[in-house]
């Protein structure tokens, strides 16, 4: 559930103040640790929040960090949610009137 009075927390937040404030590492000693094209600016930028978590970066955070790469990715698709929300022009819901079909009728979760 998304909160509606603020902006959820981003996985760059999470990142800095929940593993590598309490792990004691530098943002330049991790991205070294991670390798690869890890650099300490694209660590700064997801940490900023100017860079989103990415699939890849999600598996290389949870590889390093033994989390899952879905807790990323849900950090990420939260944020990402309550941005789109802001923008969002709400839509007047369908009202054409729905016909209930009986139990029996139904198929694998479909109707026939």
């Amino acid at each position: 559930m998304l909160p509606t009075h603020r902006k959820p927390t981003s996985p760059g937040k999470i990142l800095l103040e929940e593993f590598l404030i309490p792990l004691k590492i530098s943002q330049s000693e991790f991205a070294k640790h991670l390798g690869g094209t890890w650099t300490q600016p694209k660590l700064s930028s997801i940490i900023n929040g100017n860079r989103s978590i990415t699939e890849e970066i999600a598996l290389d955070l949870a590889d390093a960090l033994g989390t899952s790469p879905e807790f990323w990715m849900g950090l990420q698709s939260d944020v990402n949610l309550w941005e789109a929300a802001q923008k969002h022009r709400k839509i007047k819901r369908f009202a054409k009137k729905m016909v209930r079909v009986p139990k029996s009728r139904r198929k694998l979760g479909k109707f026939i």
